[in-house]
């Protein structure tokens, strides 16, 4: 599986920064990244990316955990450091929305509950308009790869919201009179990572040791993938075109299936036998 990028490389500090520094450097990257004002197509991304790190290293027991353990102490967590910053607050329907989230205010002065507010201080037109309530919605894995449509009812009213494919979690769509914020379910299968999928698949040691094909299924068909002899457990193989739909521009993503060799715990007389013998010749 890809690894998390460390979180002082992504607020660009040094491990023994104090704690102004790490205030600092997150003000200059979260305002370059923050997806109201830079339209690169990994922008929104980044900026989850920087705010996640903020969250731990702003936090001096987290950021204690993160330099003993790591990305795995938060491993499992709920909510954790990458958590949704709208998820939890008032329920309505499927929803739950809420205008206040938990970390410190880097910016110094007000006390900013919604963590956009800080950009209303700091950038003119647009940014200075009142906000719109936001809404999280929890959805299905395969409606965000996929997309789809889901009837909800907010104030009383039924709306379509259409889930774009690509939607990951803190994609959100402006509406009107709100704005949604994406909760996407974990899949018992799948992994992701941004735009690129992965998944494993258990292999016998015989087509390890032999070589052969295997099914894969991936998003939306199966694929018959050849496993060349002598394969090695945990090999990760590549398949160019087979992740996620980009959200903003064409293309996906790739798919990443790992090979584990399954050894059996238990083999019978004649299996026994067979192997003897392999081990004599050499093997």
């Amino acid at each position: 599986m890809a690894t998390k990028r460390d979180y002082y490389e992504i607020l660009g500090l040094k491990k023994d920064a104090i704690q102004k520094d790490v205030k600092s450097a997150y003000r200059k990257m979260a305002l370059k990244y923050h997806p109201d004002k830079n339209k690169a197509a990994d922008a929104e991304e980044k900026f989850k990316e920087i705010n996640e790190a903020y969250q731990v290293l702003s936090d001096t027991k987290k950021r204690q955990a993160y330099d003993q353990f790591g990305h795995s102490a938060f491993s499992g967590a709920g909510g954790g450091a990458g958590g949704n910053p709208f998820a939890g607050g008032h329920q309505q329907g499927p929803f739950t929305w809420s205008y206040s989230s938990s970390g410190q205010n880097p910016f110094g002065g007000a006390d900013f509950s919604d963590p956009f507010k800080i950009f209303e201080t700091f950038f003119g037109g647009g940014f200075g308009r009142k906000r719109k309530p936001r809404y999280s919605l929890t959805i299905d894995f395969m409606d965000a790869v996929k997309g789809a449509s889901k009837e909800v009812e907010i104030d009383g009213k039924k709306r379509t919201i259409k889930i774009p494919a690509g939607a990951n979690d803190g994609t959100r769509l402006s509406f009107s009179e709100f704005e949604v914020s994406f909760n996407v379910r974990n899949h018992k299968r799948f992994k992701r990572e941004g735009y690129d999928l992965f998944v494993d698949e258990i292999i016998p040691f015989t087509a390890a040791a032999t070589g052969g094909k295997i099914n894969v299924q991936l998003i939306d068909k199966s694929l018959k993938l050849k496993v060349r002899a002598g394969t090695k457990s945990h090999t990760l193989v590549r398949l160019r075109g087979e992740g996620v739909q980009h959200l903003r521009r064409r293309g996906r993503g790739d798919m990443y299936v790992r090979l584990i060799v399954d050894i059996p715990a238990k083999l019978s007389r004649e299996q026994k036998k067979l192997l003897e013998r392999l081990k004599d010749s050499g093997l």
